[in-house]
């Protein structure tokens, strides 16, 4: 049975609980770590607003190889920083050990209350943190978890999920799901980079590359620099929102990187703290040498988590060597130096675009997790559906998809974002 239990001064929904709910089915577990009977074995779930309480079970779980760097504690609560999220964080726990966490936040759209996973917006893979060691877990009791945000909540979608990912099934596959408008695309590293390139016609990259370098010879050359200050990360990141606002004003496109909360997130980011194997946001650039005076033609942002890499967003100086491709010389020198360091996977991140499918020999479908919680919810969620099927098409018109980013742009010059709004990278 489901009862509510209020935190003590009063914050709404700091603790429920799905009590004498047996997990069935689960094959006993002695290892230390998750100890689970088909006896005994009992789901209780509660509910948070707060990361702080769960941060050392938190980065014990995001250690998981499987586990996405945008679940990460760092990622999380440097969004909700820079957003004042409101949070749901739904933590569900087998004989008192946790078995998994699901960082929501609830936002508004227009009347409706939605809740989601914590900087939806500009994530790339969405997969909650489960335990190694968590047994399946009933996918009615998944449905009752989240039915407990009700008071919260209308409708939770919960986005950008593989239902297979590296290997294994999501533990969220069996809720209902409807296929994203976007896939992401991936570049598996290999032994080593002439391997790693020959997946994408290693001929071809390596005639690029020699064209590019030729180019931006004749400019005074280049260096690939990768900042190691926080004023540098700090001068290069709002370098990159000036370039890429430059970029989607001449596209006639809508700027996802425009509002105020957007940029202090990622500035959050470059300052987390950093290990080879991972960090938050790593800044790269290219910057011309000699006669150009240091001008910074290409920049991209990665995250890296164990021996995933994700791209987050990229941009190019447009008046300056344009015609040299110093975007794909970057991605060629990055990939280059990635390949022998543990990293396994190189990640451009969701959403269709022409460089994307030329780089990548992997293609990942992603799910949007779609659970209404009341009578609102549940037209919402038909919306929702609608919205992304009519997107899907869109996509597969060139010429209106053109037009309708051509009118967001619009809409969006004329009325600037606000922490509540909800562009992400691809939509």
């Amino acid at each position: 049975m489901l009862t509510l239990r209020p935190e003590p001064t009063g914050t709404l929904l700091q603790h429920s609980a799905i009590s004498g709910r047996r997990v069935r089915g689960v094959r006993a577990a002695t290892h230390d770590g998750l100890e689970t009977d088909p006896a005994t074995g009992l789901l209780t779930i509660t509910v948070h607003v707060s990361l702080a309480s769960l941060e050392s079970e938190w980065r014990a779980l995001e250690q998981r190889e499987e586990t996405s760097l945008h679940q990460s504690f760092d990622w999380c609560a440097a969004w909700a920083k820079a957003h004042g999220s409101k949070l749901a964080i739904i933590r569900g726990r087998i004989d008192r050990r946790t078995a998994f966490l699901l960082p929501l936040e609830i936002v508004r759209r227009g009347p409706f209350r939605l809740a989601r996973f914590i900087g939806s917006p500009h994530s790339n893979l969405n997969t909650g943190l489960f335990a190694a060691d968590c047994p399946p877990i009933p996918n009615a009791l998944l449905v009752e978890a989240l039915v407990k945000l009700h008071r919260l909540a209308d409708l939770v979608v919960l986005e950008k999920v593989a239902l297979d990912w590296r290997g294994q099934r999501s533990p969220l596959a069996d809720l209902p799901t409807l296929l994203n408008q976007n896939a992401s695309y991936q570049l598996p590293l290999l032994s080593d980079f002439e391997a790693t390139l020959a997946q994408v016609n290693a001929k071809r990259r390596r005639k690029k590359f020699r064209v590019s370098e030729k180019r931006l010879e004749a400019l005074g050359g280049y260096e690939h620099v990768i900042p190691e200050t926080d004023a540098g990360r700090a001068a290069l990141l709002d370098l990159f929102f000036e370039q890429k606002a430059i970029r989607f004003k001449a596209l006639g496109l809508p700027n996802v990187f425009k509002d105020a909360a957007t940029q202090r997130f990622f500035h959050e980011l470059v300052k987390k703290r950093t290990e080879p194997n991972s960090y938050a946001l790593q800044l790269h650039a290219i910057r011309l040498t000699n006669a150009q005076d240091g001008r910074i033609v290409a920049i991209a942002g990665l995250s890296r988590k164990g021996g995933h890499v994700i791209c987050q967003f990229g941009s190019i100086d447009e008046t300056l060597a344009a015609d040299a491709s110093p975007g794909e010389l970057l991605f060629y020198r990055m990939i280059h130096d990635l390949v022998g360091t543990g990293a396994a996977l190189f990640d451009f991140g969701i959403g269709d675009q022409q460089y994307k499918r030329s780089w990548c020999s992997v293609t990942t479908p992603q799910h949007d997790i779609v659970v209404p919680l009341t009578v609102s919810g549940r037209l919402m969620a038909g919306l929702h559906r609608a919205k992304v099927l009519a997107k899907t098409a869109i996509k597969g018109n060139r010429r209106l998809y053109a037009a309708i980013q051509k009118l967001r742009s619009r809409g969006q010059a004329e009325k600037a974002p606000g922490p509540g709004n909800d562009d992400g990278p691809e939509s």
